[in-house]
């Protein structure tokens, strides 16, 4: 089964956190939150560069943290509260 279609935000323009929680948006962040085992639930960008994704991925891997991939950046960015397009997202401790 393709890992990239697994799970999907219910609609676009979702948010990913619930009230209270914190997430932080883009690739360095998300990378220094899993390496700091403060992120409970990853998302990343179907059509976001590779070489940005794939290390989140990989991190997420090691570390059995569950990636939820989202269609496009710009839904991801939407469902973020941003106003442009987000390659990874996670909701945070």
């Amino acid at each position: 089964m393709d890992k990239k279609h697994d799970c999907k935000i219910p609609k676009c323009g979702t948010p990913l956190a619930q009230p209270g929680e914190k997430i932080v948006v883009g690739s360095k962040q998300l990378k220094k939150a899993v390496a700091a085992g403060r992120a409970r639930y990853v998302y990343l960008a179907e059509n976001a560069d590779p070489a940005v994704v794939e290390p989140i991925e990989a991190m997420c891997s090691e570390r059995n943290i569950q990636i939820t991939w989202i269609s496009s950046m710009s839904e991801l960015g939407r469902a973020c509260g941003i106003d442009v397009g987000a390659a990874a997202a996670a909701v945070v401790d």
